[in-house]
C-alpha cells in the first residue's frame, strides 16, 4: 500500500492537520508532544488484551490480579476475598488442589481469565461498563458466576471501570457517580475497627469487632486523625493492662487483647476515647457476626473459651435485651449482624426497636434476592456491601440504588483477605454511601483506603463534603 493510500484510508491527513492547528492555537512550547498527546486523545479507547495472574492476599492466601490493557494504558485490579463465604453469594472460584496453597490456589480463576475473559472483551469500549459486565455474565451463564468465578469477574470488571475513567478523563470517582446517575460527591465516614475478635483473631472474644465512628469532624482528614489517636491511646491502655502481647492485632488490623466480654473491649474503647478528649465527637459501631456462634436457635457467646463454650447460652430475647442496655450504657449507634443469618424474626424485632443502625452482612450477603425480602419485610435498615459477594461494578451499583431507595444507610466494606487496591476508596464516594468499614488505622492493605480518601478530599478541595453527623445518609 503507497503512503497516500494509507493516509487516506485512515483519515490520517485530516487527524495530522488538526493536531497541529490545535498546537497552533495552543503557541505550545512543545509542539511535538502536543501534537502526540492530540493525536492520542482523538483514537477512541478499545481494551486491547486482559492478563491476569495470582497474588496473595493479606493474609498470604492467593487471590486474582488483572492488568486490562487498552490503547490508551495499562489498568490493574484485584479480588478481595473474606474468611468465609455464604451460600446466597457470588462464588469464588478456587483450585481446590491440597496439594498447593491449601486447596485455595486460584488458577482456574486466572486461566479463565487469560484464556476466555479476554477473547470476549476484546475491542469493548471500557466506559461501557454494564455492556461489559454482562457481556462477562453471558459468559458464565450460571446464578452466582460459579463457571468463571466471581473473582475472576470482579476483577475485570474492576479494572475496566478504571479504564473507562481514564479514557473520560476523569477521577475514577466521578466516573463511578457517573455510571450511578449521582451528582453528589461525599466522603464518607470511616468505621475504624480499634478491637479485632471473632474469626478475625486468636482471642476470646465472641463478637467480631468493635469500632468507632468520629461523627464530630468537619472533614475526612480529622476523622482520620481522631481515629488514629484513639486507636494508640487504645494500643497504650491494652498494653498497660494486659502487657505488650494483647496490642498484637487481628486480620483487620484491629487491636486484639485476650478479653472474652463484650463489656471488657467496649469499656477499653471508652477509656481510649475520653483519653483523646473527642467525647461525644465520636461513636461507637459493633461487628457481632453473631452467625459464628450461633448454635441452632441459640447464642454462645463463650464459644471461644474452651472451659466456658457450650454452657451459658442466650436466646434470641436475651441478646435483645443486652443489646438494649449495651445501647443505653454505651455511645453505640450501628450494629451489624446481630444475631443469625436466617434469624430473622429477631433481626426485625431489634430494628423496630429503632435503638441504632441494624446491619444486615451474613443476612443479606450482598445479594438482590435477600436485600429485597429484607426490605420487604423490614428485617434492617442498612446494607453491608462487599464487592466480591455481587461480582460486578455495574451489579454493585444496582444494589446500592436498591437500598438507598429503600431509604436504608449503606457501608462499603472490606474484606479479611484485602490488597493494596483502593477501589472500595473511590466507591464510596462515588456512590455517596456515606459510610465505609475499612479496618483499623494500622496496616498497609487497610490504610491504602483511607489514604485515597484523603487524596480524594485534597483533590475536590472547597467542593469536598465530609459526611460528618449526617452519616447514615438515606
Amino acid at each position: 500500500m503507497l503512503v497516500q493510500e494509507y493516509l487516506d484510508k485512515h483519515s490520517l491527513s485530516r487527524k495530522i492537520e488538526d493536531a497541529v492547528n490545535a498546537a497552533v492555537r495552543a503557541k505550545s512550547a512543545d509542539p511535538v508532544l502536543f501534537i502526540s498527546n492530540h493525536m492520542r486523545k482523538s483514537v477512541p479507547s478499545v481494551i486491547t488484551k486482559v492478563i491476569a495472574r495470582q497474588i496473595l492476599d493479606s493474609r498470604g492466601i492467593p487471590t486474582v490480579e488483572v492488568d486490562l490493557h487498552t490503547n490508551k494504558g495499562v489498568f490493574r485490579a484485584s479480588t478481595p476475598s473474606g474468611v468465609s463465604s455464604g451460600m446466597y453469594e457470588a462464588i469464588e472460584l478456587r483450585d481446590l488442589d491440597k496439594a498447593t496453597y491449601l486447596g485455595n490456589g486460584v488458577t482456574k480463576a486466572v486461566k479463565n481469565i487469560n484464556e476466555r475473559i479476554s477473547e470476549a472483551l476484546i475491542g469493548m469500549d471500557p466506559t461501557l461498563q454494564s455492556q461489559i459486565d454482562q457481556a462477562m455474565i453471558d459468559l458464565d451463564k450460571t446464578e452466582k458466576k460459579g463457571d468463571l468465578g466471581a473473582n475472576a469477574i470482579l476483577a475485570v470488571s474492576i479494572a475496566a471501570c478504571k479504564a473507562g475513567a481514564a479514557e473520560k478523563e476523569v477521577p475514577l470517582y466521578r466516573h463511578i457517580a457517573d455510571l450511578s446517575g449521582k451528582t453528589s460527591l461525599i466522603l464518607p465516614i470511616p468505621a475504624f475497627t480499634l478491637i479485632s475478635g471473632g474469626k478475625h483473631a486468636g482471642n476470646n472474644l465472641a463478637v467480631q469487632e468493635i469500632m468507632i465512628l468520629p461523627v464530630g469532624a468537619k472533614r475526612f482528614e480529622e476523622a482520620v486523625q481522631m481515629g488514629a489517636e484513639t486507636y494508640h491511646h487504645l494500643k497504650a491502655i491494652i498494653t498497660d493492662k494486659y502487657g505488650a502481647s494483647g496490642c498484637n492485632v487481628g486480620e483487620d488490623g484491629g487491636l486484639a487483647p485476650n478479653i472474652s466480654s463484650f463489656r471488657e473491649g467496649l469499656d477499653l474503647v471508652k477509656e481510649a476515647i475520653g483519653r483523646t478528649g473527642y467525647n461525644e465527637k465520636i461513636k461507637i459501631a459493633i461487628d457481632v457476626a453473631a452467625t459464628d456462634f450461633c448454635i441452632g436457635t441459640k447464642y454462645d457467646l463463650d464459644n471461644k473459651i474452651p472451659n466456658r463454650s457450650g454452657k451459658n447460652f442466650m436466646s434470641g430475647e436475651d441478646m435483645i435485651e443486652m443489646y438494649k442496655e449495651l445501647c443505653a450504657d454505651y455511645p453505640i449507634v450501628s450494629i451489624e449482624d446481630p444475631f443469625d443469618k436466617e434469624d430473622w424474626d429477631h433481626v426485625k424485632s431489634l430494628s423496630s426497636l429503632g435503638l441504632c443502625q441494624v446491619v444486615g452482612d451474613d443476612l443479606l450477603m450482598s445479594t438482590p434476592k435477600r436485600i429485597e425480602k429484607a426490605i420487604g419485610e423490614a428485617s434492617c435498615n442498612a446494607l453491608l456491601l462487599k464487592v466480591n459477594q455481587i461480582g460486578t461494578v455495574t451489579e454493585v451499583v444496582e444494589v446500592v440504588k436498591m437500598a438507598k431507595d429503600a431509604h436504608w444507610g449503606v457501608v462499603i466494606s472490606q474484606r479479611s483477605g484485602e490488597t493494596d487496591d483502593s477501589f472500595i476508596a473511590d466507591l464510596s464516594v462515588g456512590l455517596a454511601t456515606g459510610q465505609i468499614k475499612a479496618g483499623a488505622p494500622c496496616r498497609g492493605e487497610r490504610l491504602a483506603k483511607y489514604n485515597q480518601l484523603l487524596r480524594i478530599e485534597e483533590e475536590l478541595g472547597d467542593q469536598a463534603l465530609y459526611v460528618g453527623d449526617d452519616w447514615r445518609q438515606s
